[in-house]
């Protein structure tokens, strides 16, 4: 079994509390697990306002088609309007 990963560091430029953080935050983790069969949450920068990253992953058997699917998702959260991708890590192992 191989278990890919991925690691989105994020800027919200529009937020100015961490409630307006959240609610962007949560409602595109939502939309993740309802489009794609990943496991996805907020890992780090809890306190900030701007800034945050979020983690993937995601289990199974081939390779390419891990990383295919993972770049699926780094496409659409790349696509979201309300806030930057700032790093991206991504791995299979």
């Amino acid at each position: 079994m191989l278990v890919g990963t991925l690691l989105v560091q994020v800027y919200i430029p529009g937020a100015t509390s961490l409630k307006d953080k959240r609610k962007v935050v949560k409602s595109v983790i939502h939309r993740v697990q309802n489009r794609f069969n990943v496991s996805i949450v907020e890992l780090d920068y809890a306190n900030l306002w701007q800034r945050t990253t979020i983690g993937v992953a995601m289990a199974g058997n081939d390779k390419e088609y891990i990383q295919r699917q993972l770049q699926l998702v780094l496409n659409f959260l790349d696509s979201e309007p309300r806030w930057e991708v700032v790093e991206v890590e991504l791995g299979v192992s």
